[in-house]
């Protein structure tokens, strides 16, 4: 089990799991017009998903330059991300 964690493949396996999580939904969002629209649920996975990969690289030992890309790509979606949803939280408190 600890190489399971160690190896990574853990990790990998939360991110396979993710996606294909991100995949339903988007096909129920289309099929049915319900739940999250793709833009929404993107910018909700991905610094989360960043995180991951920065996870994976400091547990298989890879260059810190590559876990510190991953940490800064995941605090750049958390921005563009917490945007969004201030922009939207302001046009909506404005036409109430």
């Amino acid at each position: 089990m600890a190489d399971f964690f160690a190896s990574g493949r853990a990790i990998d396996l939360i991110v396979g799991l993710t996606l294909l999580q991100a995949l339903a939904l988007a096909i129920y969002h289309r099929r049915f017009g319900a739940g999250l629209c793709p833009a929404d649920l993107m910018s909700l996975l991905v610094p989360g998903l960043c995180l991951l990969l920065a996870l994976r690289g400091a547990l298989v030992g890879s260059h810190w330059a590559w876990i510190a890309a991953c940490l800064l790509a995941a605090l750049a979606a958390h921005i563009v991300d917490l945007r969004r949803r201030w922009r939207r939280s302001n046009s909506e408190s404005i036409s109430r």
